[in-house]
């Protein structure tokens, strides 16, 4: 009569566990369905509560997860206690684990069914998937992203080509009449009048240059370069800057003898701009530190300040023309815009990342099959 008691209540507890089990892969499945991609923690939250009530002794368990700076900790004792672990993998590659436990006094490993381990390995698999599912969708964002920012320049790139072409000609016309008619004038006053005119022109035709620059307009001279003369000679040309702001620079060469193929002239631009940049940033007493490294196939130019660093809002802007964080009549907004078609008419690559502990460190990235 018992043992006919005893295999109802078997079959019934086992009932029990396993619908525990199912009505928990459910509701992880529907958290995961749901999920804000944006705040994936939620959801991992969310998976951890669902995760303690699947198991036999739901009030003594314990659930911990760990995936890089995400952590969801639910212990319900602080002293020893026996676990079982599963791994969190993401594209193959372990980033993360989850571990359930019991107290040490109360139970032993052999309490852990075998189908609670089973369900560990499932919902971490799962756990995975989601993550792998973020990590794709950043990815299309920022393709898209850069797809539009690229289209949004190429415009940008055939309005400024345009606009410098027709600019060129009356520009080239002011300078030289004034210049004629400065030979014909002899009163101080007209002269004086005449030199802001010529100053006016020289600054638009600058603008100008820079706008063909940006467009890659300006015929490029191709030679091997060395990198190391062209940085000190634009650091020499800042010093006065680097005094009065009481800054300091270093410099880092994997190989004092690094050269590109590049245009003299462009590439100089390119490094003054940077390192001017991160002058006016950086603040007083700080440093700007350059260096420059061959590896293999890439030549790599890191110049980093130590200022507040491009606001995230900003950080696909800083390159497009006319965009500029400075305050109105200290900046075109066209320094990284020129710096961007420069590099990307080198065949190079340029990006900006923050720099540890504050800052902004800019890198340029040169192919090695271009310096042969």
């Amino acid at each position: 009569m018992n043992d006919g008691l005893q295999m109802p209540m078997e079959t019934g507890k086992k009932l029990k566990e396993r619908i525990k089990e199912l009505t928990c892969l459910y509701e992880v499945t529907s958290i995961i369905v749901n999920c804000d991609y944006d705040r994936p923690e939620i959801s991992l939250d969310a998976i951890g509560h669902c995760l303690k009530k699947a198991w036999q002794f739901e009030d003594d368990t314990s659930v911990i997860m760990e995936i890089g700076d995400y952590a969801f900790r639910e212990v319900v004792f602080s002293g020893d206690y026996v676990s079982i672990k599963a791994d969190i993998r993401v594209f193959n590659k372990k980033e993360g684990f989850m571990e359930v436990g019991y107290p040490a006094e109360k139970y032993a490993l052999s309490d852990f069914l075998e189908e609670e381990k089973r369900l560990l390995d499932n919902v971490c698999l799962e756990i995975g998937n989601l993550l792998e599912r973020k990590r794709i969708r950043e990815s299309e964002l920022a393709i898209k992203r850069q797809i539009e920012r690229a289209d949004r320049l190429s415009i940008l790139g055939e309005i400024t080509a345009g606009i410098a072409h027709e600019l060129n000609t009356p520009l080239t016309n002011i300078l030289g009449f004034a210049e004629l008619l400065e030979s014909r004038i002899t009163g101080q006053e007209e002269t004086d009048d005449l030199y802001k005119i010529k100053e006016s022109a020289i600054f638009c035709r600058e603008v100008v240059k820079k706008l063909m620059f940006f467009t890659c307009e300006v015929p490029q001279m191709m030679k091997t370069v060395m990198l190391k003369p062209i940085i000190e000679n634009v650091l020499q040309l800042l010093k006065p800057t680097f005094r009065d702001r009481q800054l300091t620079h270093e410099i880092c060469f994997s190989d004092e003898n690094t050269g590109v193929r590049a245009d003299e002239i462009q590439i100089t631009q390119v490094l003054f701009n940077l390192i001017m940049n991160a002058v006016y940033y950086s603040p007083e007493h700080g440093s700007v530190d350059i260096s420059v490294k061959e590896s293999e196939d890439t030549v790599t130019i890191e110049i980093a300040d130590r200022g507040k660093g491009i606001p995230e809002n900003a950080g696909d802007k800083v390159f497009e023309p006319f965009f500029t964080t400075k305050p109105t009549g200290e900046g075109s907004g066209l320094g990284l815009s020129v710096v961007h078609g420069i590099i990307s008419g080198h065949g190079g690559r340029i990006f900006h990342r923050p720099r540890k502990n504050g800052g902004t460190v800019f890198v340029i990235n040169f192919p090695k099959n271009l310096i042969e």
